[in-house]
């Protein structure tokens, strides 16, 4: 008896004859719909970027979604215009990235140079900037003193904030059970949300408690940056801690290990990459904060490398006073230029942290054998 079989579909059919577009068809309206809204946005109001990405981006997703429609069907073609969608909003969330990146690059780099890394503001006058623009004297002046502030302040914050994270999160994993768990999850919800003015009075009234009204230091500005540092790295230690298997504490348990040990030779070490990276992007987070460190450290324009003593400017509040109080005696250009050069030393700090915390997050990351 033989078997029936179905025919085969006949060898070299065009994809139009399967109900299926070309592969290169999503291209070829994409490049139309680029030409077309070229084309209209010049008719209708004359050619802008905006009316442009508009009414491409709409010929794109009609005649793409049309096209799917009356060959592949309405399945096929909802699918490509979630998909367009999807793109799109990617896309418009990308604008104020790259806005943001342009402005502070194109601006930025007129006054960034290794000068700008390697002096400070100290004896710099509008007159030296009234020189410079008429072109009697080179541009001084630099945000060093800054730089060294930021990174010393920051990494007092992280020395306050890491240990205290670090074990409130072992304690909420390991050990937290009933009203006191729920409490500290409570406030550490509450303090990831709180204003960064707010961490900024807390620090400035408790150090006025503590040494006198007017008390402004590095280390006060290490404070307030420690409250919003705490709840970013115990939210993300908690979470690296609970991946941990508890196949791998159970079998420290079986052979015997006490808790402590287990948790400081199997557990942490697991999940260290994930601790370290989530570490390395609470600092990002807060190295660009400016209310807290206005109120806690202060301005000034000289070097100082003891944060325990006197004030002490960072790059958000060398921004701050160099875009809002430029130098008197000049055009406030100058001012504008260092503001600009040094939101572009912040932005660099920030990539390189970020670039810093996916490299741990390699490194560390637990070795799982074939």
């Amino acid at each position: 008896m033989s078997v029936a079989t179905k025919p085969a579909p006949p060898a070299g059919g065009s994809s139009l004859a399967q109900n299926q577009l070309p592969r290169y068809t999503t291209q070829v309206v994409l490049v139309l719909s680029i030409a077309a809204g070229a084309g209209l946005s010049a008719i209708f109001r004359g050619f802008s970027i905006v009316s442009f990405a508009v009414l491409s981006v709409l010929a794109f997703l009609v005649v793409n979604t049309v096209l799917s429609a009356v060959v592949e069907g309405r399945r096929k073609a909802t699918d490509k215009l979630v998909t367009g969608l999807v793109y799109t909003a990617f896309g418009i969330a990308l604008v104020p990235l790259v806005s943001v990146i342009w402005s502070v690059v194109d601006n930025g780099m007129a006054r960034f140079s290794i000068d700008f890394l390697t002096t400070s503001m100290r004896n710099v006058t509008g007159l030296n900037d009234q020189q410079a623009l008429e072109g009697a004297a080179p541009y001084i002046g630099g945000a060093y003193h800054a730089i060294l502030g930021t990174f010393l302040i920051t990494g007092l914050a992280t020395v306050i904030s890491v240990p205290i994270g670090l074990l409130t999160s072992v304690y909420l994993v390991e050990y937290g059970r009933g009203r006191l768990a729920k409490a500290i999850t409570f406030f550490v919800d509450v303090m990831t949300g709180i204003p960064s003015i707010v961490a900024g009075l807390f620090a400035a009234a408790l150090f006025a408690v503590l040494f006198g009204v007017g008390t402004r230091n590095g280390f006060a500005g290490a404070v307030a940056l420690s409250v919003l540092m705490i709840p970013v790295v115990v939210r993300s230690s908690e979470e690296m801690l609970r991946i941990v298997p508890n196949e791998l504490r159970e079998a420290a348990y079986a052979l015997g290990v006490p808790k402590w040990r287990t948790i400081v030779r199997v557990v942490i070490p697991t999940a260290i990459s994930g601790i370290a990276s989530g570490v390395t992007l609470a600092i990002a987070r807060v190295v660009g904060e400016t209310a807290p460190l206005i109120v806690t450290a202060g301005f000034t324009s000289s070097i100082n490398s003891n944060p325990f003593s006197d004030w002490m400017m960072s790059l958000p509040a060398y921004v701050y006073s160099q875009a809002m109080r430029p130098l008197s005696g000049s055009s406030p250009q100058p001012s504008f230029d260092r503001a600009w050069a040094a939101a572009l030393t912040l932005i660099l700090i920030v990539m390189l942290l970020n670039l810093v915390a996916r490299l741990i997050a390699r490194l560390f990351a637990p070795k799982t054998g074939r």
